[in-house]
């Protein structure tokens, strides 16, 4: 049997630069050294046997001789380990002559004064498994029922309870016993130990004690209320009827002292019923711990139960009488809690209580206003984010929202003023009731942003949706924006005024004599004038933008005089003098921006782009003469492609919220707006008794937690049972194997196949692994002994540190019996670790998409080179062959245009994050079987999961999922 099927109680780490002496060794300092010695020489001994180490029965008479008797703790302590690792049989399974006198050590110890050893010795009785060692110590087990002190009736009780579960014949009137102790028993543990054994073993005689009790269930300790909550659970669960008998039990556990007694009453309370009553009850149970808890790991848990609260639309209604309660979430300080608890609020606001939810988040954007941490910036992103959200959903706040947004367009947070931004040119583009008073509160707000690419995209936005007799009064902004014309000429004559200026004394000082309290002299000085700043250095934001060297404005401004010149000339005709002379005005301020970006003028001498220059020359030029045909295209064609942008945009939103719902459903819970057309109906009077309450809850998170959770049928072949298996040998070596490869979420689990193909007996028959990468065997699996054409199953697991790409080496050596020679070796295939397994696709904004690539170090181009010929193909084979989620829309990508460019993203399970981006086109647009021509670049946080995508995604170009190579089509 491997190290892998033994049971395991004890995990001891083994140093690997550990030193293990010889036999001989230890067999002396057991003999003639101390108890300290013998400490150390019993541990070197549990080193030996959990490395696999054989050890001869002489030995086990020398820990017996030397160690059994001696009364030091530590040495016992580290004894009840030894036992537990230590084989107690033989070959045969025969349980060893020396564990006779092992046997009455024990009962001397379960007889021992002191209640550490006899508590720790009952702890050990737990672990084992063989009745013939525990039978004659039945009577010194019961006996310490009554021990005096809580910790050994507590170890008495959990001893009782498995040797019952394991071996009932030792003990066959346990519950009878346990049912009489409880009754008698004050100490909290004592009786919990208890309770949870008769939950277990014998529930008909828990419910009688908890009915003669239920009175006083508040008054227990937390421990023990935690296996009432349990017990009441699982008795209801497979007797609904019972539900009615208990369930005030549970309600009165909801003001549990425990904040563990309450969330586990509240999920057993709407488990249990789905009373309105019932469920805002546990709603609020949930929130208030979520506020009390000071550990974000807990806030995010129970925020979860709650998020799986709302899957049923009958207990959504009730949520959203709670949203305020829920709200209150936000004094927390972690963002993670924070942007949960926002989304959450989000989905449940209604039309009741939106304008109270705005007032809320009102008051807490002026909190933040007054920090200016990182943390803070991304809450306030947060928050804006919600607002516009809260606006698209319920139009008729929206007069209350947007002064409130306005007055982030100066914040100096980029992000949330450009959030801003989107909520405005998107309610302008829905909302047109509201557009005047949104533009009007634009035009306002646009003198204080302190960011360039703010402010031309607030003037954009105003100069595409303004009216036409509103171009002249958006010009004025840009005139006052930009101050005295032209730049170069007032900027120049500024200079010089401020010389005469700076020559003059800032200061003049008055000194006169003080006394100071020891009676001496001190100097006092007083200012006779105060520093002020002129107002000739104050500088309107456009033309402080131009003086940084942000000549990007003056291009982008370019198309904004051009959109406004075409407006004011539809209204008032193509020749009038008023046209005329708005043209006029504006050709006046791209020439003078061109001036000053020839000029050098510039603080910060920053160049000007060629393309920037051109842009702006060749608007003048259109200013000027006019070119037909262009006019639309400045005017009703680019708000037409605005509208579509944003209405692919709001597709793209959908689609995002029914795969959100979609997920809901298939994890359990019901959706309110989406119920497939052939669901089958479910009548509850018809429907079997046992099925109503759905899986256990603590049986399924015990099996989630022990890996041995029931997973999804998947009819894939490459991803069944099958498809993992590796061949390692050849038909023709001694020895064949052949692996099963079971990718956990942390780790690798090697099922081996060893087989004797020879007539011989091999022994000691040894599987070497050695791995490359981030890979650490956790344990050496142990020798095993085949006969002649026998198998053998030999599991090792290995542990997963990051992801890339991994190599086990592995070998195999073993002994031919009655040989002389040398030890023989088999060399076995590699086996290699896909990072497949541990990516899955992930999703993220188009703003975040933008800032992870720019915080992102490691960067890998790959060059296309693949025998697809249609782009779309090339595109969704990358993604289904490297587990990455396209970002870009569809709206963004359909067509046939010669080129393509799409974002992907993925996440690992280890937290990392995977960026890439698509450029490729048709070397021939023209002929479909030309090939594809381009890179792609990926970005990671991390080296080796940025060369590791790289070389995955070389090779998904050149292969089909199957990993066959792909056939160019003919030509």
């Amino acid at each position: 049997m491997s190290s892998g099927e033994q049971p395991c109680y004890t995990l001891i780490h083994v140093p690997s630069d550990a030193e293990l002496p010889s036999e001989a060794q230890l067999k002396e300092k057991f003999e003639k050294g101390g108890d300290k010695e013998r400490i150390e020489a019993l541990k070197k001994l549990i080193y030996m046997i959990l490395n696999g180490e054989k050890t001869s029965q002489s030995m086990l008479m020398y820990v017996i001789r030397f160690c059994l008797p001696s009364n030091e703790h530590t040495l016992k302590k580290v004894l009840l380990i030894f036992w537990e690792c230590v084989p107690k049989t033989d070959s045969n399974g025969k349980l060893l002559h020396e564990m006779i006198l092992v046997c009455d050590a024990y009962r001397k110890d379960l007889q021992h004064p002191n209640e550490f050893v006899r508590g720790s010795t009952l702890r050990f009785l737990c672990k084992l498994r063989e009745p013939e060692l525990l039978e004659p110590l039945m009577p010194a087990i019961r006996a310490c029922l009554e021990h005096r002190h809580s910790y050994v009736r507590r170890n008495a009780v959990c001893a009782i309870f498995t040797i019952y579960k394991n071996f009932e014949f030792l003990i066959p009137d346990a519950p009878e016993l346990v049912t009489e102790y409880l009754e008698q028993e004050q100490d909290a543990s004592c009786k919990r130990n208890a309770f949870m054994m008769l939950l277990h073993v014998d529930q008909a005689r828990a419910l009688d004690y908890l009915s003669g009790c239920i009175d006083q269930v508040g008054s227990f300790g937390d421990i023990l209320q935690l296996v009432i909550v349990e017990l009441i659970y699982k008795v209801c669960h497979n007797n609904p009827n019972e539900a009615s008998r208990f369930i005030r039990c549970v309600y009165n556990l909801l003001q549990s002292s425990s904040p563990a007694v309450r969330y586990e009453a509240a999920g057993t309370l709407v488990t249990l019923s789905n009373v309105p009553a019932a469920v805002k009850a546990a709603a609020s149970a949930y929130i208030d711990l979520i506020v009390k808890e000071s550990d974000n790991n807990v806030k995010l848990i129970v925020l979860d139960r709650l998020v799986a609260l709302r899957g049923s639309s009958s207990n959504e209604k009730i949520l959203q009488g709670l949203v305020m309660d829920i709200l209150r979430v936000l004094s927390s300080p972690g963002l993670e809690v924070r942007k949960k608890t926002l989304s959450l609020a989000l989905d449940l606001v209604s039309s009741r209580n939106v304008e109270d939810m705005v007032m809320f988040l009102k008051k807490e954007i002026n909190k933040t206003a007054t920090e200016s941490n990182d943390e803070n910036g991304k809450y306030r992103q947060e928050l804006v984010k919600t607002l516009h959200a809260a606006t698209i959903k319920f139009p008729d706040v929206a007069s209350t929202i947007v002064p409130v947004l306005m007055e982030f367009l100066s914040d100096t947070n980029e992000k949330a003023s450009s959030y801003v931004l989107q909520f405005v040119r998107e309610a302008v583009h829905k909302l047109p009731n509201l557009k005047n008073a949104i533009l009007g509160a634009l035009r306002e707000g646009i003198p204080f942003i302190q960011s360039p690419t703010i402010f031309m995209s607030a003037l954009w936005i105003l100069a595409t949706y303004c009216e036409a007799d509103g171009a002249l009064d958006v010009l004025k902004l840009v005139k006052n924006s930009l101050g005295e014309l032209p730049l170069v000429d007032s900027e120049l004559s500024g200079q010089e005024e401020q010389k005469p200026e700076e020559q003059q004394p800032e200061q003049q000082q008055k000194q006169k004599p003080k006394v100071t309290a020891d009676g001496t002299y001190a100097t006092q000085t007083a200012l006779s004038s105060t520093v002020t700043t002129s107002k000739k250095n104050e500088k309107p934001p456009l033309r402080r933008f131009l003086l940084d060297g942000e000549f990007f404005l003056g291009a982008s401004l370019a198309t904004v005089l051009t959109k406004l010149a075409q407006q004011f000339t539809e209204l008032n005709g193509a020749a009038s003098e008023r046209a005329n002379r708005f043209r006029a005005e504006c050709m006046l301020i791209l020439s003078s921006i061109i001036h000053l970006a020839k000029s050098g003028l510039c603080i910060v001498h920053q160049q000007v782009n060629e393309d920037d220059l051109d842009r702006m020359g060749a608007t003048i030029k259109i200013l000027a003469q006019g070119i037909p045909g262009l006019d639309e295209q400045y005017g009703d064609d680019c708000k037409k492609s605005l509208e579509l942008m944003l209405g692919a945009k709001s597709i793209s939103r959908l689609d995002v919220t029914t795969e959100k719902m979609a997920s809901t459903t298939a994890a359990g819970y019901r959706s309110k707006d989406f119920v497939e057309i052939d669901k089958t109906i479910n009548f509850t009077q018809l429907s079997a008794r046992s099925n109503q309450q759905g899986e256990n809850l603590f049986d399924l998170s015990l099996s989630q937690a022990l890996g041995t959770a029931p997973k999804a049928q998947k009819f894939d072949f490459s991803s069944s049972k099958l498809g993992k298996v590796i061949q390692l040998a050849g038909f023709s070596d001694p020895i064949y194997a052949e692996a099963y490869v079971n990718v956990n979420q942390y780790d690798i689990v090697l099922d081996v196949l060893i087989v004797n193909q020879t007539s011989d007996t091999l022994q000691n028959v040894s599987l070497e692994l050695a791995t490359v990468g981030d890979l650490k065997l956790v344990d050496k699996p142990t020798p095993v002994t085949l006969a002649p054409n026998d198998f053998s199953n030999i599991k090792a697991t290995v542990k997963v540190a990051s992801t890339e790409n991994g190599v086990i080496f592995s070998t195999i050596s073993y002994d031919v019996t009655g040989s002389t020679s040398d030890r023989n070796c088999v060399y076995l295939q590699d086996i290699k670790i896909d990072i497949m397994d541990y990516i899955v696709p992930g999703n993220v904004t188009d703003t975040e998409f933008r800032t992870m690539w720019s915080d992102f170090e490691w960067e890998n181009k790959v060059n296309v080179m693949t025998p697809i010929r249609d782009l779309r193909d090339f595109l969704n084979h990358l993604s289904t062959s490297t587990n990455m989620k396209v970002l870009t829309g569809d709206a963004a990508i359909e067509g046939d245009c010669g080129f393509l460019a799409a974002n992907l993203c993925a996440h690992s399970i280890f937290g990392e994050d995977a960026l890439a981006n698509v450029s490729v086109e048709k070397a021939l647009p023209m002929d479909d079987s030309s090939p594809i021509v381009g890179h792609i670049r990926i970005r990671a946080k991390s080296q080796g999961m940025c060369l590791t995508l790289g070389d995955k995604l070389s090779s998904a170009m050149r292969s089909r999922r199957d990993g066959q190579p792909i056939a160019a089509p003919s030509a």
